[in-house]
């Protein structure tokens, strides 16, 4: 059988690791970015708002406004932009300039990521779909897990537009490269607004949307709070969660990248159950394990890391098997984008309220496990209700 080749496929991820730098980097920045423009930590702080409200709102957006013929196209153009939005960011002589090109760039990373998943489906052949989808999400994983720290490393010796620099490099690498080697993608079947926006009303895609969002709640919410656990007297009283955090991000690196296989054979919609299953197991045993010892808890962490970042694969690719027919496979992917950053929110003012609240810290392991186990549950109804999503996996192309 002839294999396509793949160059594209990593072209894209490398595109996909500079967005991970991009998206996580600006909050390590703010301190310098404070005495830099002699702004608060307040005000520095909404650099980070500015790029992830852009990101998860623009996206779908821009998506759905772009020509159906002009896939490739697009795709460029959101990478281009996301290019130039860093590195203006990075020459900017005033506070509102650089929060209105984090906007800027943040709009061209959601767009270029959903675009981007969406091509690498494009050139794949069906049993390979899986794959090619993990390799775009392990690459936006190592970048916030491995790109983020040298970045700032970069930034403690060369100053704060050093790390933005070098998101732009790896940016525009990929830019060319893509250029060079990206082949043309076909057009999509849905050609008006109106028909992409039709799919609002496919109920089987506004469940995977809701399972995205739970479980984004759960475990992003939850990452957002894992401090004050750990720092709690009864979970071990730790002085410093990066330990933790590297687990973390290091099982989301290995889940993204070894779930692929598994897409390719299991039919998506019974991974996603096994994975929201999996989660809410591990965020369920997190007080206990770390009452046990301050170790053991790493083993619960590296677990929920992985299912946390391995659900999108089958979830993306639940989305483009739905909507491949339709020709808006690329608007799904940039919705369920929206979806996982309005969970993250959602999580994050969630576990605020319960510690404004007093309640001991456990609590906020426990619920992050119970909206888990809620997706789980939402997950096998569905399921049950459509007996076909356990059959074969029906390889078509993507559209």
């Amino acid at each position: 059988m002839h294999t396509p080749n793949q160059s594209p496929i990593y072209l894209i991820a490398l595109g996909a690791f500079a967005l991970g730098m991009a998206s996580y980097v600006t909050a390590g920045l703010i301190p310098m970015i404070e005495a830099s423009f002699a702004v608060s930590v307040a005000v520095a702080a909404q650099l980070v708002t500015a790029f992830t409200l852009a990101y998860g709102l623009g996206s779908p957006i821009f998506v759905a406004l772009t020509p159906a013929h002009r896939q490739r196209a697009g795709l460029l153009l959101a990478l281009g932009l996301f290019v130039i939005a860093n590195a203006a960011s990075a020459l900017a002589e005033d506070f509102t300039a650089l929060m209105a090109w984090r906007a800027i760039a943040g709009i061209g990373a959601g767009v270029y990521l959903a675009m981007g998943i969406g091509a690498s489906a494009a050139v794949s052949t069906p049993e390979r779909r899986g794959k090619a989808i993990a390799i775009i999400m392990g690459g936006m994983a190592s970048g916030v897990v491995l790109g983020v720290p040298l970045s700032l490393l970069i930034a403690e010796q060369m100053g704060w537009q050093a790390a933005l620099w070098l998101v732009t490099l790896l940016g525009l690498v990929a830019f060319f490269g893509l250029l060079l080697k990206l082949p043309a993608l076909p057009a999509a079947t849905a050609t008006t607004l109106g028909q992409k926006l039709a799919i609002l009303s496919d109920g089987h895609v506004l469940v995977i949307l809701l399972v995205s969002l739970l479980a984004a709640i759960a475990s992003l919410g939850m990452y957002t709070f894992i401090a004050p656990l750990m720092a709690d007297p009864a979970y071990g009283a730790v002085r410093s969660v990066t330990p933790y955090l590297w687990v973390w991000g290091i099982g989301g690196v290995l889940g993204s990248f070894l779930i692929g296989p598994l897409v390719d054979r299991i039919k998506s919609p019974v991974l996603t159950f096994a994975i929201m299953l999996i989660l809410a197991v591990s965020l369920f045993v997190l007080p206990l394990s770390a009452a046990l010892g301050t170790w053991l808890v790493m083993l619960p962490i590296a677990l929920w890391g992985a299912v946390g970042w391995a659900l999108q694969v089958p979830q993306n690719n639940e989305l483009i098997l739905a909507r491949q027919a339709q020709g808006d496979g690329n608007l799904a992917i940039a919705l369920n984008e929206s979806a996982l950053y309005l969970g993250s929110a959602i999580g994050a003012a969630a576990g605020g309220f319960v510690l404004l609240l007093q309640m001991p810290t456990w609590t906020l392991a426990a619920s992050a496990g119970g909206v888990a186990a809620l997706g789980a549950l939402l997950q096998i109804i569905n399921l049950r209700r459509q007996p076909s999503w356990t059959g074969d996996v029906q390889a078509e192309p993507y559209n």
